[in-house]
């Protein structure tokens, strides 16, 4: 699992930022993906001041230190430039802070500016640095999208994870990743599956060679990354083995700390796998919405009838 970090060069390409000093400190990192506006540590609360966090300075905490002398402005500003952040930005197209700039200047702290507002700008900046810095792990696999489920197909290599994916793009889904994925921890619930760049849209098939999907098919064939709702295992038809209960024992297999529903599906010619996967996406969904298709069948067989389960 490799650990992620963002320069400031980085962001002041991003998100088009002005630098207004330290121009010669933008090589330095950010490693904690939330950005922080000050409020109480200009009076002297440092309770709670997140450290090593991207500080940014909306038009309310401008007006505050402008109404400051010099001398209390630099000790107040100072209360937020002693935690050393990785820089300091300010929003929503306000007039320059010269006093901030040389303050900056003198710590080494870059100053940067957006014309944007304040709040769209943090949540930009929060979803960028939250997708960059998240913990990774490349796995063998194919990702793709069915139906707006997102699925990592897994099995060993030529059981047909690729053919298996190229059947759903027939059937208008979308791949995401052919070979190599890679899973990004969001949170500790989610998880995201994208490509690594050098496979983005390329999906490769035996006897037939590499394929884009995106030439072949259009746009809608592909999509550049997907929430991971379902691990589906495809594994070898083992006779006698498939269960016929009428709900499976849930199972999960876990990736960087996040537990994600597995499935196993058995290959045999004449077998839609298409499809299984297809059903297993829409009940994974009614699920999430509620719904088991067991209880309701358990509630006809006590005599409660379908319209009870209705109402």
């Amino acid at each position: 699992m490799s650990i992620k970090t963002i320069t400031i060069q980085q962001l002041v390409r991003q998100f088009s930022l002005e630098v207004l000093a330290g121009e010669d400190q933008l090589d330095r990192t950010i490693t904690k993906p939330k950005t922080v506006r000050p409020g109480l540590e200009f009076i002297d609360f440092f309770d709670f001041l997140p450290v090593e966090y991207v500080q940014v300075l909306g038009k309310h905490e401008i007006n505050y230190l402008r109404t400051l002398d010099d001398h209390e402005r630099k000790r107040r500003a100072g209360n937020i430039v002693k935690y050393n952040p990785p820089c300091i930005i300010v929003t929503a197209h306000q007039e320059k802070p010269k006093y901030l700039a040389e303050f900056c200047k003198e710590e080494k702290i870059p100053l940067l500016q957006t014309e944007e507002p304040t709040y769209e700008f943090i949540a930009k900046l929060d979803a960028y640095m939250v997708k960059t810095l998240a913990p990774e792990i490349a796995v063998h696999g194919v990702c793709v999208n069915v139906s707006g489920i997102g699925i990592l197909l897994r099995g060993k290599s030529g059981v047909g994870k690729s053919e298996t994916a190229h059947t759903l793009i027939g059937r208008g889904h979308r791949l995401i990743a052919d070979d190599i994925v890679v899973l990004k921890k969001l949170s500790p619930q989610t998880l995201l599956g994208t490509h690594n760049d050098m496979n983005k849209e390329f999906l490769a098939l035996r006897s037939i060679g590499l394929l884009n999907v995106v030439r072949l098919y259009g746009r809608k064939a592909f999509q550049e990354e997907t929430r991971i709702a379902l691990d589906i295992e495809l594994t070898k038809w083992e006779k006698d083995s498939l269960n016929n209960e009428l709900e499976l024992e849930s199972k999960f297999t876990e990736y960087m700390g996040v537990q994600i529903p597995h499935i196993q599906i058995q290959l045999q010619p004449g077998r839609d796998v298409a499809g299984l996967i297809e059903a297993a996406a829409n009940n994974w969904y009614l699920k999430q919405q509620g719904y088991s298709a067991a209880e309701e069948f358990m509630k006809r067989l006590e005599g409660e009838g379908p319209e009870s389960s209705w109402k």
